[in-house]
């Protein structure tokens, strides 16, 4: 199961002994920005914000679970809550936010779990240090299986950008399969990125 994806490519959502992955977190991970000035460095707050849409099968969205609900009705989709901060001493090696999904549990009209990333303080993604993002098999506390990573802040094609499809698990003979797409948007909001997704990405 630890394939590290390339952008656009898809997989089974299978382990290794066959069975199919249940369950699927995505976590964000990032500092904040250091600011030199006339008195020092200071750091300034970066506000990055993972959500999850759910759409149907003629992309109608069901529910989405961001920073104002965090939690899915039938608590199939949980978020962690919203890190205002970012990291301010540096990386510590976990994510400041992490969104979890409960396959077996989504309702039976859901057919597409799409996740997307958006600044809110609209903070180019190429000035935000060590900004990445983890698809993985575990929990928030306990991360498995790897199966899909973005360096954002290494990568020259986020710079310039505030919104980005992070990827979408889709359902397609009763099983889960996951596109890893990666792509940066022209967004500035997360209703438009929701927009976004519906028209490119389901």
């Amino acid at each position: 199961m630890a394939i590290n994806l390339q952008k656009g490519q898809r997989i089974n959502l299978k382990k290794e002994n066959g069975a199919e992955l249940s369950q699927a977190c995505v976590g964000i991970n990032w500092g904040a920005i250091e600011k030199k000035g006339f008195f020092g460095t200071k750091k300034e707050a970066v506000d990055l914000d993972g959500s999850c849409i759910l759409y149907d099968s003629n992309k109608n969205v069901t529910e989405v679970i961001y920073f104002g609900n965090l939690k899915s009705k039938n608590g199939s989709v949980k978020h962690s809550g919203d890190d205002l901060t970012g990291d301010v001493d540096g990386d510590d090696g976990l994510d400041n936010e992490v969104i979890t999904v409960d396959f077996s549990n989504l309702e039976p009209n859901v057919e597409h779990v799409a996740m997307v990333l958006n600044s809110y303080r609209g903070q180019d993604f190429g000035t935000i240090p060590f900004a990445s993002i983890r698809i993985y098999e575990g929990s928030p506390t306990n991360v498995r299986e790897v199966f899909a990573k973005y360096d954002i802040a290494n990568d020259a094609s986020f710079s310039g950008h505030v919104a980005m499809v992070m990827g979408v698990f889709y359902k397609r003979n009763g099983e889960w399969k996951f596109n890893a797409i990666g792509d940066p948007t022209s967004d500035r909001k997360l209703e438009q990125t929701i927009q976004t997704v519906q028209m490119n990405y389901l």
